[in-house]
C-alpha cells in the first residue's frame, strides 16, 4: 500500500523553494497533494473561430502564425513586449506577451498553434494578452478541460498542475478503498482511485461530477458519524445531572432591571426543561450579537449553583473573561453566588488560592480561559459548563473541561448565525436553541459600503465622531505588509494615521501575533476611553463590550465573509450613541457588489450567513476549522444541502444498527471517523 504520510519534498519536480510554497497552501504531504481538489475546472477544448469571439471573454482558437514574433522595448519599468500575429479561416488576431524574451524565437511562420487567453475586440481589431499554447495538436495547456487550483504568490498553475499529476502517478491507483462495498452499490459511487484521478484530470464534465459525488459522499458521511459517535457518547454514558425543580429560574429573572426577550424567555424555558432531566444536557445556544445570550447563561448558573453544583464559563480571550465576571458578578452576587476569575495573568499566589478554593467548594462560578483545561484545575462538584463563542473551541475541549465533572450540563453559545439546517449539521453532537430576536435598546447599525474614492470623506466622518467624544475601530485583513497580497495591513496602516492622517488622536494597534497580555492591555486601555482609534485585525470580533465606541471601519470588506463583517460590525452600536459601520472595498466584480448590498440592507445575522453561505460557500464561510471540526476540502454545504440530507439519514440509520461501528461492513467507515478527528472517538 503506498505511503500517503510521505513528506512532498519527495515528490517529482518539488525542490526545496516549492516546498515552502506548497507547505503555505496546507500540503505537507502525498496525502495533502492528491487532496488538493481544484477550484474549478476551465474548458479549453472546444475551440471557436475568430469571426465569433466576444470582447472580455476567454476562448481557445487554433490559429496560423503569419508574422515573426516582433519585439518592442520600452523605457517603462524595462518593458518588453512580444507580439505575433495570427490568422484562422476567419479571421486575424494581435497576440501580446510581457517580458517572455524566449519567445522571441518560439513560434514558425506559417505553422498551427492552439491559443488560449481572454480576448478584446476593439474597432473590429481583435487581440488577445498573454495566453497559454501548445503546438497543434499537443494537449498539455490546452485542448482539453483544465484543473484551476487556489494558488499562493509564485506558484503557477502549470508548476502545481504537474506536480499533482507527478504525485497521483507516485500513487499509481493505489489508494485504499474507504467506503464499504455495499455503500458504493448502493449509492452508485465511483471507487476512489479513480475518483481522485478524475477529480484533478476529468475527460469531460460528466466524468468531473461523478467524481466529485463520491468524494462529497465520503467527506460529508465521515463527519455525520463522527459528531452521531460523538453524541452517542454524550448520551449513552452513565445519568447525567438533574438538576432541582424547587430551584426557579423565575427568582433571578423577577429582579433584572430590564425585560427579557420572548426569545430569551423560550431558550430559558429550554434550558430549563435540560437541566431538571436526568441526562446531561448538550445544547448549542446560537444568538446574533448582542442577543443577550449571556443573561440567560447567568440565569442557569444560578440554578446550577443553588441546586448545590457549580459551573465553569470559557472564554476564548481574558477580556472577554474579565466582561463575564463583571456581569456575572453584578447579577449573582446578591443571591450570595461567588464568582471568580481564573486567567493567565493572575499572579502565581492568586491562583494557587483560588484552585485551592475550587477544589473545596468555596467558588461557586468560576470564569476564565483555556487556563481552565488545565489538569491542576479541579473544581468539587462541577454539574454546569458554560463555553463561549464555541467556534474558538474545539469539540475536544468541551470535552476536556466537562470531565472535570461527572456528567455536568453542556450550553455552548455563538455569536456566529449559522443557517439552522447548516447548524444541525456542524453541531450534530448538540441541541439547538436560538435568540433570534434582539433586545428593544439595541440601537440600527448604519452600513456603507465606499471605494477608494470617498476615503478622504470617511477620514473626515472618524475625526467628526472622535470630535464628539466617540471611539473608533478600524479593521484591516492583515497583520503585515505582504507582497503577495493587495490589502491594507495593521502595522503600515497604524504608522500611517499615528504620523499623518489622525496624528492629533491616540492611535494603537492590535493583532493575533501579539502577547495576549500586551492584547488584552491595549485592549483594556481602548474599553477605558484612553484610546480614540483602535486598528485591529480580525482579533477584536469577540463579544468585547465597549459602549463609547461609535463607528466601525473595514478596510478590504470583501476579503472578509459576511458572516465575519455582521461579527466586526456588532463591535459597535452597544451604548446609547448612534453607530456606524463603513465597508471599504476594492474590485468590481458581481459577486462583491452583492456582498456589499447585503451587508448594507439587513441587519440580521441568521439572513447574511444565508446569503453568506450561497455566495461564498462552505469553504469560506467560516473555514470549518473554527469549529472544532475538520474542514471541508469539497463539500460545500449550500450546493450539495440535498446530499447531505440523504447522508446524515443515512449515517442516522448506521449508528442506529451500530453505535460503535464495529461490524465487519462497517469497518471502513470507522477508519474514515478516526481519520475526521485524527484519533480515535473512544464511545
Amino acid at each position: 500500500m503506498i505511503d500517503l504520510s510521505q513528506d512532498v519534498k519527495y515528490i517529482k519536480g518539488v525542490g526545496p523553494n516549492r516546498v515552502v510554497l506548497l507547505n503555505r497552501l496546507g500540503i505537507y504531504n502525498l496525502k495533502d497533494l492528491i487532496t488538493y481538489y481544484p477550484r474549478e475546472h476551465e474548458d479549453r477544448s472546444k475551440p471557436t473561430n475568430l469571426c465569433d469571439v466576444i470582447d472580455g471573454e476567454e476562448v481557445l482558437i487554433e490559429a496560423v502564425a503569419v508574422s515573426r514574433v516582433n519585439e518592442i522595448r520600452t523605457s517603462r519599468r524595462n518593458m518588453t513586449i512580444y507580439k505575433l500575429i495570427v490568422r484562422d479561416q476567419t479571421a486575424t488576431c494581435t497576440i501580446t506577451w510581457y517580458n517572455q524574451s524566449y519567445l522571441k524565437n518560439r513560434f514558425k511562420l506559417g505553422e498551427k498553434y492552439t491559443f488560449f487567453g481572454k480576448v478584446s475586440v476593439k474597432n473590429g481589431l481583435i487581440q488577445m494578452t498573454a495566453p497559454v499554447f501548445d503546438d497543434y495538436g499537443k494537449t498539455k495547456n490546452t485542448g482539453k478541460i483544465i484543473p484551476i487550483y487556489p494558488l499562493t504568490y509564485n506558484l503557477s498553475q502549470n508548476t502545481l498542475r504537474q506536480i499533482i499529476e507527478n504525485g497521483l502517478k507516485q500513487v499509481n491507483n493505489q489508494l485504499e478503498e474507504t467506503l464499504p462495498e455495499y455503500l458504493l452499490k448502493e449509492y452508485n459511487l465511483l471507487d476512489l482511485n479513480s475518483s481522485i484521478n478524475k477529480i484533478h484530470f476529468p475527460k469531460d464534465f460528466k466524468e468531473y461530477e461523478t467524481a466529485r459525488k463520491r468524494l462529497v459522499f465520503e467527506e460529508l458521511l465521515g463527519m455525520q458519524l463522527a459528531l452521531l459517535s460523538l453524541k452517542n457518547k454524550y448520551t449513552v454514558n452513565e445519568k447525567g445531572i438533574s438538576f432541582s425543580k424547587d430551584v426557579k429560574m423565575s427568582e433571578v429573572i423577577n429582579t433584572l432591571p430590564f425585560n427579557l426577550t420572548k426569545a430569551q424567555l423560550r431558550v430559558l424555558e429550554e434550558i430549563d426543561n435540560d437541566m431538571e432531566q436526568d441526562k446531561p444536557m448538550n445544547r448549542l445556544l446560537q444568538g446574533d450579537v448582542g442577543s443577550g445570550k449571556t443573561v440567560v447563561a447567568i440565569i442557569a448558573a444560578y440554578k446550577a449553583v443553588k441546586s448545590g453544583y457549580q459551573m465553569a464559563i470559557m472564554a476564548p480571550t481574558a477580556i472577554l473573561a474579565a466582561q463575564h465576571m463583571e456581569e456575572f458578578t453584578k447579577i449573582l452576587s446578591k443571591f450570595g453566588i461567588r464568582c471568580e476569575l481564573l486567567i493567565s495573568a493572575i499572579t502565581k499566589k492568586k491562583k494557587t488560592e483560588i484552585l485551592e478554593k475550587l477544589k473545596q467548594g468555596e467558588i461557586d462560578v468560576l470564569i476564565g480561559t483555556h487556563a481552565m483545561l488545565e489538569e491542576n484545575v479541579e473544581f468539587k462538584n462541577l454539574g454546569l459548563v458554560v463555553t463561549d463563542e464555541q467556534h474558538r473551541f474545539g469539540v475536544r475541549q468541551r470535552q476536556t473541561i466537562s470531565q472535570k465533572g461527572k456528567n455536568p450540563d453542556v450550553l455552548v453559545m455563538t455569536a456566529t448565525p449559522i443557517p439552522r439546517t447548516l447548524a444541525l449539521i456542524l453541531y450534530g453532537d448538540l441541541d439547538i436553541s436560538i435568540i433570534d430576536e434582539l433586545p428593544p435598546n439595541r440601537k440600527k447599525i448604519d452600513t456603507f459600503a465606499v471605494t477608494k474614492a470617498l476615503e478622504q470623506r470617511v477620514n473626515n466622518f472618524v475625526i467628526k465622531q472622535i470630535e464628539e467624544g466617540r471611539q473608533c475601530y478600524i479593521v484591516c485583513p492583515l497583520v503585515e505588509d505582504n507582497e503577495e497580497i493587495k490589502a491594507q495591513s495593521v502595522v503600515e496602516l497604524a504608522r500611517k494615521y499615528k504620523e499623518e492622517v489622525f496624528k492629533q488622536y491616540k492611535v494603537e494597534y492590535l493583532h493575533g501575533k501579539m502577547k495576549p497580555k500586551e492584547k488584552d492591555e491595549i485592549m483594556a486601555e481602548f474599553k477605558n476611553g484612553n484610546i480614540d482609534i483602535l486598528i485591529s485585525t480580525t482579533v477584536i470580533e469577540v463579544g468585547v463590550n465597549v459602549p463609547n465606541a461609535s463607528i466601525m471601519v473595514v478596510e478590504n470588506a470583501e476579503r472578509f465573509g459576511l458572516a465575519q463583517l455582521h461579527q466586526l460590525r456588532g463591535r459597535v452600536g452597544r451604548g446609547e450613541y448612534k453607530s456606524y459601520c463603513i465597508l471599504k472595498y476594492q474590485g468590481n466584480s458581481d459577486v462583491i457588489r452583492q456582498r456589499m448590498k447585503v451587508m448594507q440592507e439587513t441587519n440580521d445575522g441568521f439572513i447574511i450567513s444565508e446569503k453568506d453561505l450561497e455566495l461564498r460557500g462552505t469553504g469560506e464561510f467560516f473555514g470549518t476549522k473554527q469549529h472544532g471540526l475538520p474542514e471541508f476540502k469539497i463539500a460545500n454545504l449550500f450546493e450539495d444541502m440535498p446530499m447531505l440530507k440523504s447522508v446524515q439519514s443515512l449515517a442516522l440509520k448506521i449508528i442506529q444498527q451500530d453505535p460503535k461501528l464495529e461490524n465487519s461492513e462497517n469497518k471502513k467507515l470507522q477508519k474514515l471517523v478516526d481519520d475526521k478527528f485524527g484519533q480515535r472517538l473512544e464511545i
